[in-house]
């Protein structure tokens, strides 16, 4: 069995050539050609009709919303928007395809000729072209059982809009292959066009695969990988598919052009069939949907109303807040992100705690909760207030961080919290000197500690003085008190 390690393979000796088909699925309320809901998750075989079955006599009508989308996220790529365009039949016979053939582009798509650009491992840019954008139709989904000797067909998603995003043949490891992923999601999650879910298939991939020996000008035998649904898949799936093939040539034996799948228990690619070429799909024009042209003011408006990415956002960050790049590259990883930090810092007039409180007590609930911005429910009001009842004093960064907990579980307010649980911090020294009297007392080992010059011990009298008073104590106001009382 091949190994994965990505030190695995001889860089000197050979290189590997990478190319990425990403499927992303549209969030229009219908689908492509007709007016069939595309919610996910109903009763299978609820959301069909005449028109995305291909029954006898139906004719298909192209939904505007996604010429729109599709034309966004070509403009966002960077991509020349064609003046006319078309659609095919790409023929093929799988049991979830039932007219037989799925409405695509073929030779005049929407756009082609983009570029994005990725951080590789030394901190160098690189930038990947992108061959085209363009619309197509979903096929069905075939559900299998491993006990069962029949397969099961749910054709819900027929003719659910997508974009077939094509890379060019840019990419040089898989680590260059990850990077391209992760910022292309960025961007299309910044448009607000799909919801970008793996899980729930609305962002596929297909690797394209092949090596060749450095210096070689012909592409080596291309192996495209399917059955991945994780970024991590698709890094490790050509992991393995670039050792395999290395391997294979060092040993003098022939590759084949192919379609693997990649198989995530036992970590490796298996053949499933051999690789088709466009002539196998027979393609030919659309008889149903005519050429059309797309104009130069649609373009434009489309362009004038899309929102800031995050390449411009970032920008902006650097020079309205004087941020750097580590801080930019967090608050700008997800336009939700950035939308909580600036909503946040423009109603507490704290630029510096809604960055820090972003950076650290939202992102710690993100990754606790596992879910997005949207998940927490959490307002920039809400954390605004947050922020300005820690930043006045009015109570400790402790308990600021228990209310914005709660504020999140219950969606209730920082301010009622506070009020109605009494958290405001005290800063009293009368209140707080019978506490401080107290710990003086228990603590004989730290304050002889602080008394022989140890200044680390008054760091741990003040904490006590915390623990006692329930968070509520002023921490300023607890150490002045103690050095005064042991000085």
């Amino acid at each position: 069995m091949v190994k994965v390690d990505s030190d695995m393979t001889d860089h000197t000796r050979y290189e590997t050539v990478i190319g990425l088909e990403v499927h992303l699925q549209l969030n229009t309320r219908t689908k492509t050609f007709c007016g069939c809901s595309i919610k996910f998750g109903a009763e299978p075989n609820t959301q069909v009709c005449p028109v995305c079955l291909g029954l006898p006599g139906s004719l298909p009508v192209f939904n505007r919303e996604v010429l729109n989308s599709g034309i966004k996220v070509a403009l966002s790529l960077g991509c020349d928007i064609q003046k006319t365009m078309k659609f095919d039949r790409k023929n093929y016979y799988y049991p979830d395809l039932p007219k037989n053939y799925q409405i695509s582009q073929y030779d005049q798509p929407l756009s082609g000729r983009g570029k994005i650009g990725i951080k590789l491992e030394d901190g160098t840019r690189k930038e990947i072209g992108i061959t085209r954008v363009h619309i197509e139709e979903d096929a069905g989904k075939l559900l299998h059982s491993e006990t069962d000797s029949y397969s099961l067909v749910d054709l819900n998603r027929t003719g659910t809009p997508l974009l077939e995003i094509v890379s060019e043949p840019d990419m040089r490891s898989p680590y260059e292959a990850y990077e391209y992923l992760v910022k292309l999601k960025q961007v299309l999650k910044y448009l607000d066009v799909s919801d970008c879910n793996m899980e729930e298939g609305s962002l596929r991939c297909d690797a394209n695969i092949s090596i060749r020996k450095r210096g070689a000008r012909e592409f080596g035998k291309k192996v495209e990988i399917k059955n991945m649904n994780s970024f991590k898949a698709v890094r490790e799936g050509l992991l393995f598919e670039e050792e395999r093939q290395r391997e294979e040539l060092e040993e003098g034996r022939e590759l084949t052009q192919e379609t693997r799948l990649w198989d995530e228990d036992k970590r490796v690619t298996v053949s499933m069939r051999s690789k088709e070429a466009s002539h196998d799909y027979r393609y030919f024009p659309e008889p149903d949907l005519v050429p059309f042209e797309i104009s130069a003011d649609l373009v434009d408006g489309i362009r004038r109303a899309m929102p800031e990415g995050p390449e411009e956002k970032k920008i902006r960050f650097a020079a309205e807040y004087g941020m750097g790049e580590k801080d930019i590259e967090v608050l700008t990883a997800e336009k939700d992100i950035a939308d909580l930090f600036e909503g946040a810092a423009g109603l507490s007039g704290d630029r510096t705690g809604a960055c820090n409180w972003v950076k650290g007590e939202v992102m710690m609930h993100l990754k606790e909760r596992e879910t997005d911005v949207k998940g927490l429910k959490l307002s920039p009001g809400n954390l605004a207030q947050v922020i300005k009842l820690a930043g006045e004093g009015k109570i400790s960064n402790l308990v600021a961080k228990e209310v914005l907990r709660e504020s999140i579980d219950t969606g209730r307010d920082p301010y009622s919290i506070v009020k109605d649980k009494g958290l405001e911090q005290v800063s009293n020294a009368d209140a707080l000197g019978e506490i401080v009297s107290k710990v003086i007392r228990e603590n004989e080992r730290s304050v002889s500690d602080f008394r022989k010059g140890k200044d680390a011990a008054l760091g741990f009298l003040v904490g006590q003085v915390m623990k006692l008073s329930g968070g509520k104590a002023n921490p300023k106001v607890a150490g002045e008190l103690l050095r005064k009382a042991l000085t």
